[in-house]
């Protein structure tokens, strides 16, 4: 398919299965927007089963694509030090467009579907509106207790909440970067709430 046609999105590629095996095998036959073209395989969700907490940040960036595991980049590597400081175990870039978010989301609802966490953390403007709407903001409602909209309806419903991706820290060059800081680690304890010993990693696309 050339770059720029008009794409399905990713709906007719997304079992039935919702295994996140069978969802992993699936989405790397996935055509349903234009990031497949540039990337070298799909960077899936990483961390247990049936985790309380899931993470979903942006498009993979190059550590991400290389390697095929989320948050392995200098972004990643800080909510690394970000998870650790917030007393969370981590188990272990090119922003998309409204396009390819909106075609890789039934992959996200079927990730949700299939571990069924308690909270999912959105990490950064990308992340929170590929499942909260294109008119959400951030800097508006950050760690906040949010739902679904609808018809995005899942059972158990998961609670969810947004702050700011770990890029915008490593960018920041004010004076308040250390209050930033901090402010990142306290919305992550935050969204722990509940066991938090484990969780899992996404990055749609």
């Amino acid at each position: 398919m050339r770059k720029g046609a008009e794409q399905p999105g990713a709906q007719q590629y997304v079992p039935a299965d919702r295994r996140l095996s069978s969802l992993q095998r699936a989405a790397g036959e996935c055509r349903g927007c234009t990031l497949f073209e540039d990337a070298t395989q799909t960077v899936f969700g990483q961390g247990k089963p049936e985790a309380p907490l899931m993470l979903v940040g942006e498009q993979p960036g190059d550590y991400e694509d290389q390697q095929g595991v989320p948050f392995v980049g200098p972004a990643g590597r800080l909510l690394t030090q970000a998870l650790r400081d917030a007393e969370i175990d981590p188990a272990l870039h090119e922003k998309p467009g409204r396009i390819e978010v909106v075609a890789c989301r039934p992959w996200l609802i079927a990730e949700i579907e299939s571990v069924r966490p308690q909270v999912v953390l959105c990490l950064g403007a990308t992340a929170a509106q590929s499942l909260l709407g294109s008119a959400f903001r951030v800097t508006a409602h950050r760690g906040e207790w949010l739902r679904l909209p609808a018809p995005l309806h899942l059972e158990p419903e998961p609670m969810l909440m947004a702050t700011i991706h770990p890029s915008a820290l490593l960018r920041d060059r004010s004076d308040r970067r250390k209050e930033n800081y901090d402010s990142f680690v306290e919305d992550l304890r935050l969204a722990s709430t509940g066991p938090a010993a484990m969780f899992r990693e996404n990055q749609p696309g």
